[in-house]
């Protein structure tokens, strides 16, 4: 089985990806915003910085968390407009992918 890029920064730097995780534990208390929510808007923001790795992990994770397949594709396409049509190309399989898969 093929290790997704996080698993390998985990095991490859142990302490700062505790750090790391530590921080992301406490964004995810920041009120607000419920759970599939944040998701769905980290999933916008990494396709509108073309990371694919993110957009495929955060759709696994919004998936898990009751986001449907349209919810999680309306969060990359929304960057049409916003980042161009070379974000959503470049992303929108990702997102299916991670939506369709246990990635994390």
């Amino acid at each position: 089985m093929n290790k997704n890029p996080f698993e390998i920064f985990i095991e490859e730097c142990p302490e700062l990806a505790a750090s790391f995780n530590k921080l992301v534990e406490t964004q995810r208390k920041t009120p607000g915003l419920d759970s599939k929510t944040k998701q769905l808007v980290n999933i916008a923001i990494q396709t509108s910085n073309r990371n694919v790795n993110g957009v495929k992990m955060h759709a696994n994770m919004a998936r898990k968390l009751g986001a449907t397949r349209d919810e999680v594709k309306g969060a990359v396409v929304l960057n049409l407009h916003l980042s161009g049509l070379n974000c959503v190309l470049e992303c929108l399989p990702a997102a299916l992918e991670g939506y369709e898969s246990d990635y994390l």
